[in-house]
């Protein structure tokens, strides 16, 4: 008796990074085996697609695969939020940093990317609820904020991450310190901060990187970085400790919480998972552990849980 074919939503954004994704779709579809798969295709034209594909094409399939960059990923996860029985999601990194990819050592090359999907191995992982939307590694604010949503395309398709590289530099030399309370699980921190960001990634913006053993992607806890006022002139001193991760606690703060509360006088831009969050005076954030599954490989970052599929709704609790 033939087996039933396993049901795939594939979502392509035909603009991630250096327009690989274009290209690549048919190659992706191709490399699963045919009589084993049964694929329906969708590609995105705007900002916000990939979830409401997801939401009315994700029910009833086995496996959603996104093809794109990190926004790509983010939009894919939101959707996935929503369906009643959430399915595992496999990821194709075409876009121009990928750093959640780098952090999930999923490989870039998409022929290794789609064996890695098909091989079935999948890992729990926490993702954030800012507010009343999710987001899969990192919501953030003050310098490098900007740049990453508001370098152009046409920038990123012909330089890559350097293109992000390029204006996250111009933008820390003009940044205006942001006053922010931060209520954590640790306790209360208020200053004027030049950056802040809650992430579950070893890698935020390719820039800030942290310590592998200081992270864990499904433990129910993600970490905070701050780094207090700094003037224009030691901007490129500041950034430099930031890469070394020189955390002493007062100039540059480390800290790990399952839930926290900004607060700040103004309205504040964020950005969510490198595209525009919002400007706003309050920010929520909870973390839900292990809320959905991963294709991805054997990783010391992940708990070893025996992650299944369909995983139940996770409750949030208020602060």
């Amino acid at each position: 008796m033939e087996s039933e074919k396993k049901k795939v939503l594939l979502i392509v954004n035909p603009c991630a990074g250096r327009t690989k994704s274009r290209a690549a779709t048919s190659d992706i579809v191709d490399k699963f085996p045919q009589n084993e798969y049964e694929f329906s295709v969708h590609t995105t034209t705007c900002q916000g697609d990939a979830t409401n594909i997801v939401r009315n094409n994700g029910e009833g399939k086995d496996l959603v695969v996104c093809c794109g960059g990190d926004g790509t990923l983010n939009e894919t996860i939101n959707g996935v939020m929503d369906m009643l029985h959430r399915v595992p999601i496999g990821y194709i990194p075409t876009g121009s940093t990928n750093d959640l990819a780098a952090t999930l050592r999923i490989p870039r090359d998409i022929t290794e990317a789609t064996d890695l999907i098909m091989s079935g191995n999948t890992n729990s992982y926490d993702i954030g609820l800012f507010n009343n939307r999710y987001f899969s590694y990192v919501a953030s604010f003050g310098a490098f904020t900007k740049a990453s949503y508001a370098t152009s395309q046409k920038m990123k398709n012909r330089f890559g991450h350097a293109a992000y590289i390029f204006n996250g530099i111009k933008e820390w030399k003009s940044i205006k310190p942001v006053h922010m309370r931060i209520e954590y699980d640790g306790g209360v921190i208020e200053d004027d901060f030049s950056f802040g960001a809650i992430s579950n990634s070893t890698s935020v913006g390719g820039i800030f990187k942290f310590n592998v053993n200081d992270v864990k992607l499904n433990d129910g806890y993600f970490e905070i970085l701050l780094v207090r006022k700094v003037r224009p002139i030691n901007a490129p001193a500041m950034l430099g400790r930031v890469v070394r991760q020189e955390y002493d606690g007062k100039q540059i703060i480390f800290l790990r919480t399952s839930k926290a509360k900004f607060s700040s006088p103004d309205e504040v831009p964020w950005t969510l998972d490198g595209e525009y969050g919002g400007a706003l005076k309050v920010a929520m954030v909870h973390v839900l552990s292990k809320a959905v599954e991963i294709c991805s490989p054997r990783n010391p970052l992940f708990e070893d849980d025996g992650a299944g599929i369909g995983l139940p709704v996770t409750t949030v609790k208020d602060i």
